[in-house]
């Protein structure tokens, strides 16, 4: 069973859509609705079943959505297991190891952000390779020694951030200059609690969300 979903009450929710690629070709997705943006309340984050990193998507308004429609399939949003083990790996930098080619592992630096809205098994991490917002069920990893902690030796203090200046870049217009010259125009949306000064960024060309640390960039 489905139903046609309201515009405010999709949070948590799973659904179901297509999606028409800018060639015609039209694909079937499932998901579940994490987050619901308040600087931007048509933005919507999803966690698609199948696929490791979040998405932005204004559900309601972007004409490759097609035929929206809310499933009855229950969603698991079951505590997470270890809460201190949780918050022992949230805001740190991390060795991730994932199965490569012909069995041999492969290590992606990165950096757990927070826990995942919804689905509270599931942790945001982003990777400096590459900087967009993943989530996995990462504790698994760490007790299978597939997560590391990285030890952040002589850890230098925080800078004093000026945190008046910090907030106010909440739903800011950021300009991102791209290797060949141009530009891509994006919003700020979130600020990660666990890390101050880094931010997730939805640019308008793009569905994935960005992780950067602004204060690094400016």
């Amino acid at each position: 069973r489905s139903s046609s979903p309201a515009q405010n009450n999709i949070v948590g929710r799973r659904i179901s859509h297509e999606w028409k690629e800018d060639n015609g070709r039209i694909t079937h997705w499932k998901g579940t609705v994490l987050d619901q943006i308040s600087i931007k309340p048509s933005l919507y984050l999803v966690k698609y079943d199948g696929v490791d990193c979040v998405y932005g998507l204004e559900l309601h308004r972007d004409k490759r959505v097609i035929s929206l429609k809310l499933l009855s399939d229950k969603v698991d949003t079951s505590q997470v297991p270890d809460p201190i083990l949780a918050d022992t790996i949230i805001g740190k930098a991390v060795e991730h190891m994932f199965e490569g080619e012909h069995g041999c592992k492969d290590e992606w630096r990165g950096m757990v952000l927070a826990q995942a809205p919804i689905l509270k098994s599931w942790f945001y991490i982003t990777y400096e390779k590459d900087p967009i917002l993943y989530m996995y069920q990462l504790l698994d990893d760490f007790k299978e020694g597939d997560l590391r902690i990285i030890p952040e030796i002589n850890e230098v203090p925080p800078p004093d951030l000026d945190l008046e200046l910090m907030d106010g870049l909440i739903g800011k217009h950021v300009e991102y200059a791209k290797e060949d010259g141009s530009k891509r125009v994006g919003m700020v949306i979130h600020q990660v609690e666990a890390r101050p000064s880094v931010y997730f960024i939805k640019f308008e060309d793009d569905f994935h969300i960005y992780v950067y640390d602004l204060v690094k960039k400016m």
